[in-house]
């Protein structure tokens, strides 16, 4: 029997490397074909057998036009809460889990998963938040990554010059989802607000959720397969690979949709 699932999509983000292309409004609700950014991971929450509901959180001053033209137009239905995220991600994804942990949602999900995701990474699969899920049920926290195909290499601090270079055999990069057992994100993130100077004085810097667990509780996290299609839209190229990537799945899915009526008796 399956654990209720509540997937945090964060869409708050101010596109700052999006420059160059003329958009009247932010990234996460820029056109891939005749979609929004956001609309993709959206309607696969949607039609999931995994996720039970969602939290959108967006920029400032977003959240009627969010409900207006993504949740309302489209039909959302599984939109929970929308709400405001704050100045930087993590800020973000505390303000979610407060919902959570305050039961300020429509159905309690104190002792189920919570999945994070990025609303600028539009191709996540029910494949992935299947994998992700298992994950965090087998050990308490997961997260999608595909392994590293570029060797790196670590810059010393004068010059310019390489310090070491690192075995790319073991080098993994993270993606979104990353999911979580309920009480452990937000034991996770209570003791992050605690030890914030700590981090800061030691000059370690969390960029995501999974580093807030495995630094600030010193747990294991799972990695489990990602994809190279879930890319994170940052850049103009970005847009225009996700448009492509688009594209082959709407092909694909039309294909299929032609192969299942000519099966049709």
């Amino acid at each position: 029997m399956k654990d209720r699932c509540t997937a945090i999509l964060l869409a708050a983000g101010a596109g700052r490397r999006m420059r160059g292309v003329k958009s009247d409004v932010a990234k996460q609700y820029m056109p891939i074909l005749d979609k929004p950014v956001i609309w993709y991971a959206l309607q696969t929450f949607e039609e999931s057998r995994i996720i039970d509901d969602v939290i959108l959180v967006v920029g400032r001053y977003e959240v009627d036009y969010a409900r207006e033209n993504v949740v309302e137009k489209y039909g959302f239905r599984k939109v929970d809460r929308i709400i405001e995220g704050g100045k930087e991600r993590y800020l973000s994804v505390r303000k979610a889990l407060r919902l959570i942990e305050e039961d300020d949602l429509t159905h309690s999900n104190r002792d189920g998963y919570i999945f994070i995701h990025d609303g600028a990474r539009p191709f996540v699969t029910e494949k992935m938040l299947e994998a992700a899920y298992q994950g965090a049920v087998e050990i308490g926290a997961s997260c999608a990554a595909v392994p590293v195909k570029d060797t790196i290499k670590v810059m010393g601090k004068w010059a310019n010059k390489v310090k070491k270079t690192l075995a790319r055999r073991n080098l993994y990069a993270a993606q979104t989802p990353q999911v979580f057992f309920t009480p452990i994100i937000i034991e996770a993130y209570k003791t992050l607000d605690e030890k914030q100077e700590e981090l800061a004085e030691k000059g370690i810097v969390v960029t995501d959720d999974a580093m807030v667990v495995e630094k600030v509780l010193g747990r294991p996290v799972k990695l489990v397969e990602g994809s190279d299609e879930n890319i994170k839209i940052t850049t103009p190229i970005d847009l225009e690979v996700a448009r492509i990537i688009a594209e082959k799945r709407q092909e694909q899915s039309n294909q299929s949709d032609e192969s299942d009526e000519s099966n049709t008796p």
